[in-house]
């Protein structure tokens, strides 16, 4: 009786389509470096406000319900209801924002502005 031979590998040649792991933090870097509103997430004004807005949340999402037992680790965000796509105006209003974990933000809020659904 024959022995089985391997199969030949028919994916070697592809190319990976996942970033490696130290190109992450480079693009993010060009990005804040490319997009002038992004430097906006580092003043004061914004820590401020975010951390005004987690409190008056109690640090519980509101669209699962998740209640965050640290407040000062990064499962939580204050979110824009409304993408201020750089209008100065609407990225510091108070009203526009809302507390989300995590989770709710960077899997279900993005999917949705992604698709161009209201939210």
């Amino acid at each position: 009786m024959g022995r089985l031979q391997a199969a030949p590998a028919r994916f070697a040649k592809a190319s990976p389509r996942i970033s490696s792991v130290g190109e992450g933090p480079d693009r993010l870097r060009r990005r804040d470096q490319t997009v002038s509103w992004r430097r906006w997430y580092k003043t004061s004004d914004w820590q401020r406000l975010r951390w005004s807005c987690l409190e008056a949340a109690r640090f519980t999402c509101v669209r699962c319900g998740f209640v965050s037992l640290s407040p000062r680790a990064s499962d939580m965000v204050a979110d824009h209801k409304l993408p201020h796509r750089g209008d100065r105006d609407l990225f510091f209003d108070p009203l526009n924002l809302q507390c989300l974990c995590s989770t709710c933000h960077n899997r279900d809020k993005q999917r949705e502005e992604r698709s161009c659904r209201p939210v």
